[in-house]
């Protein structure tokens, strides 16, 4: 019998998810202007969704429950986020409308990255950043609704999680390849 790899998915989803998110971070902190969304709405449900969707899939194949867990989760986040802005551009939800519905949505998206969080603890230093810091900018986004100088913070920690979500697939694509590790991605704080 010849002992087949196992390809870590985690590359895939974790490049979906920094990619999205630093695009979707870059209009949060209003470094991009407002009326080009269009652009994250259409990358949230392509590569966000879907690469993070198939990302899950392989992981509950590869029976790593966290990595399914969460690829298949932010997975349907970058799903509902398109959703409720097509919602949006097309007159059937205002965000006045919705705010309060929304600001619970985002704290409730960052109870459920803290509790992943906690799970990373065993994981990697890569991935430990990586949930920490959403889970923050969950929350600075859910406070953001109210307040648009948190909103403006949320965005700019947004853009640090993609860098180190980017950093931690590029890691695992980088040291795969070379079969050796170039860019460490550190030990888990409770390994």
């Amino acid at each position: 019998m010849v002992d087949e790899k196992v390809v870590n998915p985690a590359a895939l989803g974790l490049g979906a998810f920094a990619l999205t998110t630093i695009i979707l971070s870059l209009f949060n902190a209003k470094l991009l202007p407002i009326g080009d969304e269009s652009v994250v709405i259409i990358l949230a449900m392509t590569y966000g969704c879907i690469a993070q969707f198939i990302a899950g899939w392989w992981e509950f194949k590869n029976n790593n429950l966290f990595g399914a867990t969460a690829f298949s989760s932010f997975g349907g986040f970058w799903l509902f986020f398109a959703l409720l802005h097509l919602f949006i551009f097309t007159n059937v939800l205002t965000i006045e409308d919705g705010a309060a519905a929304l600001a619970a949505t985002l704290a409730a998206w960052g109870i459920f990255t803290f509790y992943m969080w906690i799970a990373t603890f065993k994981i990697n230093w890569a991935v430990w950043s990586v949930f920490l810091t959403l889970w923050i900018t969950f929350f600075l986004l859910s406070a953001g609704k109210f307040n648009p100088t948190i909103g403006i913070m949320g965005g700019y920690l947004g853009l640090v999680c993609g860098a180190l979500a980017w950093y931690a697939s590029a890691a695992i694509v980088i040291n795969d390849t070379f079969g050796r590790t170039i860019l460490p991605i550190g030990k888990a704080p409770l390994s």
